[in-house]
């Protein structure tokens, strides 16, 4: 989808589900590029509305600069523009910026804005912060609130009006009342990305805030649970998606939050489980346990 303006990539990523692949690794935690590469490929080939190369669950965070480069162009040379696809860009303003510049250079077709690395930082430094990386591309920028790095409907407000390449809202937090807000105040001028952890538990109650899709862990091991959830979601199925919730999710949920980082562990543990290994996470994330290997193992067989 090369050639799509700011407003025409963000439209596209709300109409379906969105995945966000791992980045594979080889037995001893060096990239994989081959590996990478048959890895966007079958992600495609199960019909994702949009694909984020090297997001929160490709270890963004635990990538090289020079890894992201890679990892960024190769997505683009295998979607070869089928979809949107957008590379991630974030740490300090200044590194976030030339991040950028790279996207746009390999191809790509906007942006996620992580948030700033470790510091703390007021309202309007973010803000300033978003601008910067806005104006230093022409991609649409999506930016994530989560974390250190979040803002208020009015702050959104005024990026909007400033930044007319801010396209997206990516919602990391949770606070019910600020989306309201948020989309009281800001309506269609955004699109409405959900984003958190396992955001399938979010996803029905979110639709009614304008939250139209969201990126799904799950999707890179299991695309037909994913889509069909996703399906049952936007015809607001609520008997589909309570029995998948109680069948998987949650329980899927469960080993998740074990230990810090399985949000991403969890993932590569059942691309293994299918007979996709993405190799091992990066420290400092570790890996499941055999047990829960086993429990992650039934789980998956009872969907089959």
């Amino acid at each position: 989808m090369k050639g799509m303006s700011p407003t025409e990539m963000a439209s596209a990523l709300g109409k379906g589900l969105l995945s966000f692949p791992v980045t594979t690794f080889r037995a001893d935690g060096s990239f994989d590029p081959g590996a990478y590469r048959d890895n966007i490929a079958w992600a495609c080939s199960h019909g994702p509305a949009g694909l984020f190369a090297a997001g929160g669950t490709g270890e963004f965070f635990s990538l090289t600069a020079a890894e992201v480069a890679e990892v960024v162009k190769i997505a683009v040379d295998e979607v070869k523009g089928r979809l949107p696809l957008l590379a991630p860009c974030g740490y300090g303003t200044e590194m976030a910026k030339q991040l950028a510049a790279n996207a746009e250079a390999s191809g790509a077709d906007g942006l996620l804005l992580m948030p700033p690395y470790l510091t703390e930082s007021e309202r309007d430094g973010i803000a300033a912060h978003v601008e910067a990386v806005c104006r230093a591309t022409r991609l649409g920028v999506i930016f994530y609130s989560r974390a250190n790095a979040t803002i208020d409907d009015v702050t959104l407000e005024r990026l909007c009006e400033r930044c007319p390449n801010l396209v997206g809202f990516k919602d990391g937090v949770g606070d019910v009342e600020m989306m309201t807000r948020i989309y009281t105040r800001i309506g269609e001028r955004l699109t409405y990305l959900g984003g958190l952890p396992t955001a399938e538990t979010f996803a029905l109650p979110y639709l009614e805030l304008g939250v139209n899709t969201y990126s799904s862990a799950i999707y890179n091991f299991m695309p037909k649970f994913a889509l069909d959830f996703y399906a049952a979601v936007r015809r607001r199925d609520r008997v589909a998606v309570y029995t998948a919730l109680r069948e998987f999710v949650l329980p899927y949920i469960s080993i998740r939050r074990r230990r810090n980082g399985y949000a991403v562990s969890i993932v590569k543990a059942g691309m293994r489980l299918i007979g996709r290994d993405c190799g091992p996470v990066r420290p400092p994330l570790t890996d499941l346990t055999q047990q829960e290997m086993d429990e992650l193992a039934a789980l998956v067989a009872g969907r089959k």
